[in-house]
Parts: C-alpha cells; structure tokens; sequence
C-alpha cells in the first residue's frame, strides 16, 4: 500500500491542546467490527461496553520529564536536549538543538548549575551521546526539578501541570511519549471497571520520539520501524492467557500495549512473560492475534498508528471512521477523544 492512502484532511482546530477535564469526559467513538456500526459515547460509558472477565492491557510507562533547556559553558548560548534513552550509567542518547553547534566537548549548565552536561560523540544519525553530572542521588531528581514533559510538536500550550502527561497508573520510568490512549482513565473508572469483574492487566513498553517519525518511503512496507523495549510480567501474562481460555476478550489500552501483546505473539505462539526490544510494524495486510478490541486516539495522517489501527479493523472501515470523527468535530491527537474497536 502507498503512504498517501493513508491521508486524510484534518481542520487545525481540531488538534487538541489540552487534555479533557475530567479525564474520561472525552468523547467515544465506538466501532463495531461485526457490522460496522459507528456509535457516539463519553469515556467514562466504557464499562457499558465491557463485560465480567474481558482484560483490559495497559501500559504502565512512566514518561520522563526529559526536555532539559540549558546554556553553554562559557558563552552562554542557549540550547536544548532531550532524552531519548540510557545507553549506560548517566550517558544518555539525546536529541540536542542546536545540534552542529553542540560537538564532542561541548559542556552544558542547567538551571542553578547543579545539573551539567558533556557531549561525548555524535552519532550518525545526529543524535548525541551525552554524560549527565548533578549533586543528587539519581538523575531523575534533577529531571523533576528542571525537566519539562516532552510534548508532540503540534501541541503548542504548555501544560499548567505535568501530570496532565501521565497515565494515572504510570510508574515505570522511561518513556519520552505517552501511551495517550490510557490519559482518558481516572482512578474511579478504574475502580469502577474492577468491581464489575473486569481485569486491569499491566504491561511496559517505554515509548520512544520514533512514535512520532512520518513513514518516509512511499510503499508502506518499506519503512523501518523504530525499536522500543517491552515488558510483560507472569501476572499479566496468566491474566490474559486465563482470560482467552474462559472465552473473555482481550483489549489493548493504545497502540502501545497492542504491539506489545502481537510482538509476544510474534516471538513466542502466545503470551508468555518476557521482555526484549520491538520493531514490529503493524499494517494493513498483518495478521493481529494477541488482541479482541483495542481503545486508541485518533492518529495523524500517513502515521504507523493509523496504519496499525486499519490493520486492526480494516481499511476501509478506518478512512470512513476518520472521515465521520472530523465531521463530527472530535478532538484529535495525543490530548484529544478517543475510539473503543470492538
């Protein structure tokens, strides 16, 4: 399939800047996979849709407040990097801007100083490798204190709290985007979809910028996927596997959790715990196994997370979707409504 199939006109207003409030007063669109049917909910009617036993598979991803705004040391230009990963100890990859200007040697001062920085090399793709010094006990303490969340590109309000950019049940540290489908969850609805039998299963994958990279080739299935770590434990494992054998669904909380389930799949037959690195792409014409519904936002134009979800219920019925959804004036993107495939 070509990229520009996968296009689809989008009216700038309707790029959301921030998140719904409460969380689940979002707006739901439900899609049938039976028939097709197209249905209009708030979030917090999901257990409407749910049953006892169904599993819902979230991603317990914990985004790391990893822009860091800095100065160069001596002269005081200003400059910025973001973390993308831990290549050792306090070594980071990162993306610096302005990057010709920040070669091996280069020294960085954050906010009071107490938080320095030295290019160690570039690598071929521009990135840099960078070593972190501060006077706390972990790296972490100083992203809390000067990092900002690392927010898509197309949302230009900052954030009054950071929170905002965080799944209520986020906690394992690493991501550099948010698994967005899970914002729309509060601790109630939660708690809600529990008492009524319906299972919460926990998995990570740490979610990396390559999330938001534009497929570049033409022909779809010449694009090479980023790599992004996932974990899947024995609880949540058996949860799932239990869940298939009594007959009750399986449903992925975003596209995150999705490629996790179907990267296991992939590897193993089944879900089994384990954890590894995944490139899976996912598109029309791949075989998904793992999962039975999926809960996601609406993705951009010509994107692999809208490539997945055509996978998912088809092509067709995806463009038609998306096509009613801006007719519909819903909100789009990482703080916008969300879509309940079943």
């Amino acid at each position: 399939m070509q990229k520009k199939e996968f296009w689809y006109d989008l009216p700038k207003e309707l790029i959301a800047q921030e998140p719904a409030d409460p969380r689940d007063s979002a707006r739901l669109m439900v899609l049938h996979r039976n028939d097709a049917t197209i249905g209009h909910a708030v979030f917090h009617d999901l257990p409407g849709y749910l049953q006892p036993g169904d599993v819902l598979v979230v991603n317990n991803s914990k985004v790391l407040p990893a822009r860091l705004m800095g100065t160069k040391v001596p002269t005081g230009a200003v400059c910025e990097l973001l973390l993308l990963r831990q290549v050792r100890g306090d070594t980071w990859e990162c993306l610096a801007r302005p990057g010709k200007r920040m070669q091996p040697g280069t020294k960085i001062s954050f906010g009071d100083g107490t938080l320095t920085a030295v290019v160690d090399e570039t690598l071929p793709d521009g990135n840099k490798h960078v070593t972190f010094t501060y006077d706390t006990e972990t790296l972490y303490e100083k992203l809390d204190e000067f990092g900002k969340m690392p927010l898509p590109p197309y949302i230009t309000k900052q954030l009054e709290d950071q929170s905002q950019y965080q799944t209520v049940y986020a906690r394992e540290l690493g991501s550099a985007a948010a698994p967005t489908a899970g914002l729309h969850f509060t601790p109630e609805l939660l708690e809600t979809l529990r008492s009524m039998g319906v299972h919460i299963a926990e998995v990570t994958l740490h979610v990396g910028l390559g999330t938001f990279r534009p497929v570049s080739e033409d022909n779809i299935e010449d694009h090479a996927m980023h790599s992004e770590w996932y974990s899947v434990s024995e609880e949540a494992a058996a949860a799932i596997n239990e869940a298939r054998a009594s007959g009750h669904r399986v449903i992925a909380v975003g596209t995150t959790s999705c490629r996790t389930l179907e990267s296991v799949w992939a590897a193993h037959g089944g879900i089994v715990p384990c954890s590894g690195n995944t490139s899976i792409f996912i598109y029309p014409g791949v075989e998904l196994h793992a999962i039975d519904g999926l809960v996601t936002n609406f993705h951009l134009p010509e994107s692999t997370l809208i490539m997945l979800i055509a996978a998912f219920y088809g092509y067709d019925r995806t463009m038609a979707a998306y096509k009613t959804a801006v007719k519909e004036k819903y909100r789009f993107f990482s703080f916008g409504d969300a879509m309940l495939i079943l």
